[in-house]
């Protein structure tokens, strides 16, 4: 199993690509920093600078029902901010 679940690209995280060399991606809860660097400078091919890690915790959610209400929460992930060398660069969309 891998620790890099799925890159995030949402539009904070395109401005930030493009301003700080900044990338996201969702990542094992279990994964550490070190981890995570060695496993995207292999997969990317890219030399990483830093690693920042934030866990959160899935949204309370409730729906009614006929009877009764069901009350639960979303998953929670593991989020991870990378930070590139000066002049490097992921390119997400090429495999499109």
């Amino acid at each position: 199993m891998s620790i890099i679940k799925k890159p995030l690209i949402t539009e904070k995280f395109s401005a930030l690509g493009e301003s700080e060399n900044k990338f996201g991606f969702i990542v094992d809860k279990k994964a550490t920093k070190a981890e995570i660097k060695r496993e995207i400078e292999k997969l990317y091919d890219v030399e990483v600078t830093s690693v920042n890690t934030m866990i959160y915790l899935g949204k309370p959610k409730s729906r009614f029902t006929k009877r009764t209400a069901i009350n639960g929460r979303t998953k929670s992930f593991k989020k991870a901010i990378i930070s590139l060398k000066e002049g490097q660069n992921i390119d997400f969309y090429s495999n499109i």
